[in-house]
């Protein structure tokens, strides 16, 4: 028998409510004994008063009894909604540890949904990454995945290899009965169509992390190009210090902000050029290690100055870069010398002036990421998809060679990859697929 659960339900710190949530088989005995009670009628609010076991007063809560299977877990649940702050929740859980309850493991409620049927394991991630979403847009894309698409997707394909295993162990096993004769043919295209949706489930989920994380954005150039004063125009307030002085920034500067709904972490580099010194060549080799974990880069130029060398690096740099790039010629106040050797869209702006064509390009870029596609930071069911993906792969080249055991094992595979999001491969599957697809006797 597992353990009856508690833990708190909502924000630790201080608010206007502190929820505690027990789960199991004892919760309902627990919630009893707690509020001196007899019974709770189930789904319905009961305003009571909290008791210690020695019958001390605690608080008056709303509390509210699920009964099994009626809740998240699957299992009895007891709400406990107290007054917010942290003494009294925590007050709470010591008297339900007291009684027979354990302190929740983190997840272990979700778990327990999943384990009860409550939800899939796909959905209980959805969950997890709509919690942590750091903007409008992710939570809207999120939102449509718990509706089940992603999951219906993802089953289908699964539904789809077991079927497919079924014809292969079929042609193994019964080589000699007349199976349709473009058998292989549909297989090999049923293959093609499911690593593909596979691998670009892999890919939107990797585009579209920033939504869930934040936007990392870049700001590059070589020195008193006015990297140190587009950082602070775009945060409203003198973050970096700004000087004609080259080299001025040593080290990166990171900072939090907002544009329309999306959170972005704007890094300020230093300058690319030739360092004078130790320290500066430490700083510009951080700047260019930043490079590779930059969602967007803001290659800026100097309009008032003529291209040179150095302005030619950072082309170089960017040459091959997966990055989404904007080029900018700031001072576009003063008079415009700069002759690019590049045919780079670049987007005029002035960081004493005018910044409004740079943030109206950056939030319809931004605003752009939404739409349809999947979205999750869990790395184990990104590269779930990516694994389930290349075995589907590698045994559609073992089909074309005729290795159909070799192409049975690698569905397999592919189908242990699915399953920890899905349900677990029975062989028993591919039986009932057989008896209903062949008359192989009676």
């Amino acid at each position: 028998m597992d353990p009856t659960i508690a833990a708190l339900a909502t924000a630790y710190g201080r608010g206007a409510i502190s929820i505690v949530r027990v789960s199991g088989e004892r919760a309902l005995e627990l919630g009893l004994k707690l509020t001196q009670r007899q019974n709770f009628t189930p789904r319905y609010a009961h305003f009571c008063k909290l008791y210690t076991r020695n019958f001390d007063f605690i608080d008056e809560a709303i509390v509210i009894y699920f009964k099994a299977p009626f809740s998240f877990t699957g299992e009895d649940v007891v709400e406990f909604q107290t007054h917010g702050g942290t003494t009294v929740g925590e007050i709470l859980l010591e008297e339900l540890a007291a009684l027979g309850a354990c302190f929740a493991k983190a997840g272990e409620f979700s778990k327990r949904a999943c384990l009860n049927g409550k939800m899939t394991p796909l959905k209980a991630l959805n969950i997890q990454d709509l919690i942590q979403a750091k903007s409008n847009h992710a939570a809207k894309l999120i939102a449509r995945n718990m509706q089940g698409r992603t999951g219906e997707l993802v089953e289908k394909i699964r539904a789809e290899l077991v079927k497919t295993l079924a014809f292969v162990e079929t042609s193994i096993d019964y080589a000699d009965d007349d199976l349709p004769q473009d058998l292989l043919r549909q297989i090999a295209t049923l293959c093609e169509e499911n690593a593909k949706i596979l691998s670009e489930i892999h890919s939107l989920a990797q585009s579209k992390k920033g939504l869930l994380e934040g936007f990392k954005i870049l700001i590059l150039g070589k020195p008193n190009v006015g990297k140190s004063s587009l950082l602070n125009a775009l945060l409203s307030y003198e973050r970096a210090i700004v000087s004609d002085l080259a080299g001025t920034t040593r080290d990166t500067v990171e900072e939090n902000f907002k544009l329309g709904t999306h959170l972005l972490t704007i890094i300020d580099t230093a300058g690319i050029r030739e360092g004078e010194d130790e320290v500066e060549k430490r700083g510009i080799e951080r700047s260019k290690k930043k490079l590779l974990e930059a969602d967007i880069i803001l290659a800026l130029f100097d309009a008032s100055r003529l291209e040179d060398d150095e302005d030619r690096q950072i082309y170089a740099l960017l040459e091959n870069s997966p990055s989404k790039i904007f080029y900018l010629l700031n001072k576009s106040d003063l008079q415009e010398l700069f002759v690019p050797t590049r045919s780079f869209p670049f987007i005029k702006i002035s960081t004493k002036e005018d910044l409004a064509p740079l943030k109206n390009e950056l939030e319809s870029y931004l605003n752009g990421l939404d739409g349809e596609g999947f979205l999750t930071c869990s790395m184990d069911f990104i590269e779930a998809c990516r694994s389930a993906s290349g075995a589907i792969m590698r045994a559609k080249k073992l089909l074309d060679g005729g290795v159909l055991e070799l192409f049975a094992f690698e569905l397999n595979v592919a189908l242990d990859h699915l399953a920890k999001f899905t349900k677990d491969f029975q062989r028993s599957e591919i039986l009932d697929e057989m008896f209903s697809n062949f008359c192989l006797g009676k």
